[in-house]
């Protein structure tokens, strides 16, 4: 597409910079060679805009390099051809989230399917030096390597890099990519706000917001924090009054309580020192068989010490054997080597040879291509000697082109009459679409019944469809349910068949051929899950059948018809009715039959018979003979009731005939004149032929003499092209000589390496002889071994048996020392007070501990105690209806009364520091922020006046507290008639909806501090009319002085559209034959088809 203002080759074009090589194609051809980095451009960029995009094995492309201009970018192409893979290298290549383009969670799935692994490059513009970001991507690992300036990186490092020159990918206000563009629509004011603040506020704002809504979150949890600690510290201390008195009462209770306990503790003590003295009297006997085992560990030692000093020996002999067997495997291995260099050395002789014989077969060659390029000569010479003159030519290729002329006026002549043909035809169709229409009607009634059969039978109704798009894949006639083939030639009597063909028949499919069912029943049933019912129809027609009775016969009874003739249906639909239902047996009748059934049994003898309401069966009994009949009332008809009239129908079709057959014959005319036309064209070209050789003729003479100094020129160099075969003989001789004395060398080295290898396996095997002699006796000294060793386990057994018994007592001794402490509330470390003693006995683990004091002033035995157990238990029982958690609940509120009573105070001073915080961010946050929602409301005002619509931007907030309730609101309208209305996914149109996106963003593009923007496909939904006014907006904004890059992507335009120098369109081609992208150069193209254009030769 040439537009104006824009530099755009024929297969792609990008507007490149001056320093830029020239322009390279968009290509989807393999190329195995590296992506390149370009050097930092100077120019109008702004700081972070992108310089170039490479990608190899991405998505759709091979490999591929782009070069955008700094202001408006507009990407053009068909769909599919690559236009969004762009878009997502953009997006991946700054180190985007894979589920932010809609296509894919894993980045993975964006390398070309059949490869392994994808590049990204994205070169940014730094005043300083271009930034240059590689993602390497691996398919099979799904991971991504990250490179900056070619060096390799991590994933937060590239993020920190981005962020920095102020890019975000992930913010819908910079970059929309085609399968988020209806997202906008659907981000809520608060998150329009968020997006708008990131994208063109300054740094500081959205970080103000962040913490204005922090603030004020914690201000409301404190100011609910104060109001909860207040009233709980007011029911706190209304509690402790009404439970003192309780309390005083419950510590005269706890001192009876207190002297029980004391003498509850006293037991422990004296069950400790029976238990005690147990103990000592297993020890002794314990430390005893201690002994005994140690002196037999003791005996064992000269042998444990000998089995070890042999195993070191053992040990050496083997760590000898090893290196023998190293050494001989060293040796092996050099002898190996020397064969192998004397098998090279034969080898090489053979090559020698081999070369010396293609250079010979060479020479042999070169001798027969001299002989046939002499004879070519002589033939050329010959040629040219009997060429004609060619001034003899002319007149023959002045009366070709008087033919030519005259052929070309009958073509005009009958290319006239095939146009009137076409006139006539296209009147012709008109009638026809009439007539069809007509037709359409009549199979409208036809669908009635298909509704019916979709609301009753879904899984039926689902493979008529199926059928109807898929009919070629059977044999034969395949017919839809019998319920839609049949027509009733009358309504009333629509009931009579309903009630005598089955509702599983009425819905079934009918089929001429048993594959053709099998083939629908594996796709239908199988496949798709559907159920359904098939019949096949018979192979011998029973469709004209005639019954049994003539109908004249009957009709005495009332009867009127048999029920094959009360509709119409396919042959195949009514064979199989006929064969399975007899219905050309079945006849009907009316009031009259009911009124005489009786005779109609008795004499006509028939099995089935309809009268106005009813249904009879007669049947005869196999045992006795006799007559049985049943009756049943029929059922109204539900499927069959909507009939269409055949005879109008049938005249339209005739009518549709007859129009058909005129287009036929209009068709065979116009088929003839197209003969007509062929056979002139066929002239045509002869004559053109004819003229084109005799052209040839008049430069053969010419092209004979190039031929003929080619030749001479090939022939010269040949005959200069010698070589001396003796020589290089002689030479390959020589060499084969040196090659035999070098490998009697090899040959006697080898025999020394072959002794040396022999001398080593027989120190080997003297040395395995030595070491099976060390084992034998280390053997023996084990044996002795093992018989003292289960002497001593017999007496270590006795020693263990009695160190369980000393266990066990010594594990009771602390159980009840335990409970004592327990008692005397001690720790297992801490020992009793001086105060407290009264004797010091010795406890079993080697602490030192005793009763308390107290226990010498109560009695010394079990009856004493428990009698005055008894006697303080009883008065303690006096004290009732108290709880000892109400005093601990006393005591505890009066600490937490104290604690709150704090940190309310902490809570208010706390309080009152966040609302002053929140005053003086709101200051610095707030107001910045109105002016620029006011500068965009300005600029989108703008926008929409131009257009004769009407929208507007602005601050939005229920609650000017809530600060995370701030939000964007968009109002538009597009007639004069409505109101503004806020912009919402449901309430405008897609278009509407996309030119309101449009030209937010274009109201951000000026106020913009990001380097870049990209919208993918918003045009989509647009009407031609908005779209050529949004697109005049974009290019008037984007090519402004000082404004960011922009990057508009769309798979069409309009025609006439305006455009600007500053922008920078590229198109996007793909197919089979596109040429590598490193040999595009459309300059060398235009000198090629210059060329060509001036040395044509002229006619």
């Amino acid at each position: 597409m040439a537009t104006p203002g824009s530099k755009t080759p024929t297969l792609a074009s990008k507007r490149a910079l001056p320093a830029d090589p020239p322009s390279g194609v968009l290509s989807k051809r393999k190329n195995s060679g590296p992506l390149q980095s370009r050097l930092p451009s100077s120019g109008p960029f702004v700081e972070g805009s992108i310089v170039r995009i490479a990608m190899e094995n991405f998505l759709t492309y091979d490999i591929c390099e782009v070069s955008p201009g700094p202001h408006l970018n507009m990407i053009i192409g068909a769909n599919g051809t690559g236009k969004s893979s762009i878009v997502c290298a953009i997006c991946l290549g700054l180190a985007g989230k894979p589920a932010f383009m809609g296509r894919a969670d894993k980045v993975g799935f964006f390398v070309k399917r059949g490869c392994s692994k994808g590049k990204v490059e994205i070169e940014l513009f730094r005043t300083s030096g271009n930034l240059l970001i590689t993602r390497e991507i691996d398919v099979a690992k799904n991971q991504s390597f990250w490179f900056i300036n070619n060096k390799s990186t991590t994933q937060k490092v590239v993020e920190e890099q981005v962020a920095a020159l102020n890019i975000q990918v992930g913010n819908l206000c910079q970059f929309l990519p085609q399968d988020k563009v209806g997202e906008f629509a659907k981000l809520s004011k608060i998150e329009l706000l968020e997006a708008t603040e990131k994208s063109i506020g300054p740094p500081e704002m959205h970080r103000y917001h962040c913490e204005l809504k922090n603030f004020r979150e914690k201000e409301k949890q404190l100011e609910t924090s104060c109001k909860e600690k207040t009233e709980y510290l007011e029911k706190m201390v209304q509690r402790n009054e009404r439970y003192k008195q309780d309390v005083e009462r419950f510590y005269e209770r706890k001192r009876h309580l207190d002297l029980i306990e004391m003498l509850e503790a006293k037991r422990p003590w004296v069950e400790y020192e029976n238990v005690r003295q147990e103990y000592e009297e297993v020890k002794l006997a314990r430390d005893r068989v201690k002994d005994e085992v140690k002196k037999l560990k003791e005996g064992q030692i000269p042998i444990t010490l000998r089995i070890k000093e042999i195993e070191r020996q053992r040990c050496d002999l083997e760590a000898q054997i090893k290196e023998k067997a190293t050494d001989i495997k060293e040796t092996s291995q050099r002898c190996k080597q020397k064969q192998d260099i004397i098998e090279r050395k034969d080898k090489h002789i053979e090559e020698l040879q081999q070369a010396l014989t293609v250079k010979q077969n060479e020479e042999q060659d070169r001798q027969k291509r001299i002989s046939n390029t002499r004879k070519m000569i002589e033939d050329l010479q010959n040629e040219l000697r009997t060429t004609e003159n060619c001034e003899t030519l002319q007149p023959q290729i002045d009366g070709i082109t008087n033919d030519l002329r005259r052929v070309q006026d009958e073509k005009a002549l009958c290319e006239g009459e095939i146009i009137d043909k076409r006139r006539e035809r296209e009147t012709l169709e008109k009638e026809k679409k009439s007539v069809g229409e007509h037709i359409v009607r009549f199979d409208n009634l036809m669908n009635q019944k298909e509704d019916k059969l979709r609301q009753r039978y879904r899984d039926t109704y689902e493979a008529v469809l199926w059928l109807r798009s898929n009919r070629d894949r059977f044999k034969k006639r395949v017919c839809e349910p019998i319920m839609l083939m049949i027509n009733m030639k009358d309504n009333k009597n629509a009931k009579y068949i309903e009630n005598h063909i089955s509702s599983n028949d009425l819905r079934a499919f009918v089929f001429e051929n048993q594959e053709d069912m099998e083939i629908f029943l594996r796709e239908v049933r199988d496949n798709k899950k559907l159920r359904v019912n098939t019949v096949i129809a018979p192979k011998i027609s029973y469709a004209d059948r005639p019954p049994s009775r003539s109908l004249s016969e009957l009709k005495q009874y009332g009867f009127f018809s048999y029920l094959r003739e009360l509709f119409d249906a396919p042959e195949p639909v009514m064979s199989y009715l006929c064969f399975q239902y007899h219905i050309h047996e079945v006849p009907v009748g009316t009031e009259k039959t009911r009124e005489r059934i009786e005779w109609v049994i008795q004499e006509t003898q028939l099995k089935q018979v309809y009268t106005a309401d009813e249904k009879y069966v007669v049947k005869t009994s196999v045992y006795s003979n006799k007559v049985i009949s049943s009756n049943t009332s029929l059922k109204v008809a539900q499927f069959l009731t909507v009939t269409v009239d055949l005879e109008q129908r049938r005249q339209l079709e005739e009518q549709l005939k007859e129009i058909n057959r005129k287009l036929e014959a209009v068709d065979s005319g116009l088929l003839a004149l197209r003969d007509t036309n062929r056979h002139l064209e066929r002239i045509d070209n002869e004559l053109r032929q004819k003229k084109k050789d005799l052209l040839e003729r008049k430069t053969k003479k010419r092209q004979l003499e190039q031929k003929i100094s080619s030749k001479l020129g090939s022939l010269k160099l040949m005959e200069q092209d010698t070589c001396n075969l003796e020589e290089e003989e002689r030479k390959a001789n020589t060499k084969i000589k040196e090659i035999n004395v070098q490998k009697a060398k090899l040959v006697t080295e080898l025999t020394s390496l072959v002794k040396i290898c022999t001398s080593l396996h027989i120190q080997k095997v003297d040395l395995i002889l030595q070491n099976t002699t060390v084992i034998s006796e280390k053997n023996k000294l084990e044996s002795d071994y093992v018989a003292a060793s289960s002497r001593l386990r017999l007496t270590e057994q006795h020693f263990i048996e009695l160190d369980d018994n000393r266990q066990r007592l010594l594990q009771k001794c602390k159980e009840l020392m335990k409970r004592a402490r327990q008692v005397c509330n001690l720790s297992a470390q801490q020992t009793v007070p001086q105060e407290y003693q009264t004797q010091v006995p010795t406890i079993p683990n080697g602490h030192n501990s005793s009763p308390p004091m107290a226990f010498q002033d109560l009695p010394n035995t079990l009856d004493e105690i428990d009698a005055l157990l008894t006697e303080e238990r009883s008065r303690a029982s006096c004290f009732t209806g108290l709880n000892p958690t109400v005093v601990q609940e006393y005591t505890k509120r009066e600490e937490e009364i104290v604690q709150l009573t704090e940190e309310l105070k902490g809570k208010k001073v706390e309080l009152d520091q966040y609302r002053e915080n929140i005053s003086q961010v709101k200051e610095r946050w707030l107001n910045p922020l109105k002016e620029l929602v006011e500068k965009i409301n300005e600029k989108f005002s703008n926008f929409f006046s131009s257009m004769q619509c009407a929208g507007e931007v602005d601050l939005h907030t229920e609650n000017e507290e809530d600060y995370d309730k701030y939000g964007i609101r968009i109002r538009v309208k597009f007639r004069s008639s409505t109101q503004l209305h806020e912009l919402t996914p449901h309430h405008q149109s897609g278009g509407e909806r996309s030119v309101s996106t449009m030209l937010y963003l274009m109201a951000l593009q000026e106020l913009n501090r990001c380097p870049f923007r990209v919208v993918d496909e918003i045009n989509q939904g647009m009407d031609p009319i908005n779209e050529r006014r949004v697109f005049e907006m974009v290019v008037n904004t984007a090519c402004k002085e000082n404004t960011s890059q922009y990057f508009f992507i769309t798979p069409k335009l309009l025609q006439n559209l305006p455009y600007s120098e500053k922008m920078t369109v590229l198109f996007i081609y793909n197919g089979p034959h596109m040429l590598e992208s490193n040999r595009w150069h459309l300059k060398a193209f235009q000198r090629r088809r210059r060329r060509i254009t001036f040395t044509q030769p002229a006619q």
